[in-house]
């Protein structure tokens, strides 16, 4: 192999390897989103990889009653003195 041949190799390799790099966040999305328009049509037929084919329990809900946080309350509590005042 003479030193012409070996510059054009080293050439091409360059350029096939700027090219991968350049085509490859391409591909990588063009892969994600296929995947994901899978998930969404098994998702609108209803066979998640999750489902189970058994008869499913009633989610439970929890007993403790919902109290507004320290936040909430504070900033209600702000309001209402804005609406008194103005």
């Amino acid at each position: 192999m003479t030193t012409e041949q070996t510059q054009g190799l080293i050439g091409l390799l360059a350029v096939l390897g700027i090219l991968l790099l350049v085509i490859l966040p391409a591909l990588i999305g063009a892969a994600r989103e296929h995947r994901v328009d899978r998930q969404l049509r098994e998702a609108e037929k209803g066979d998640g990889p999750g489902k189970s084919n058994g008869p499913q329990k009633p989610q439970k809900s929890s007993s403790r009653s919902t109290v507004p946080s320290t936040a909430t309350w504070y900033a209600e509590g702000r309001r209402s003195k804005k609406l008194v005042s103005s």
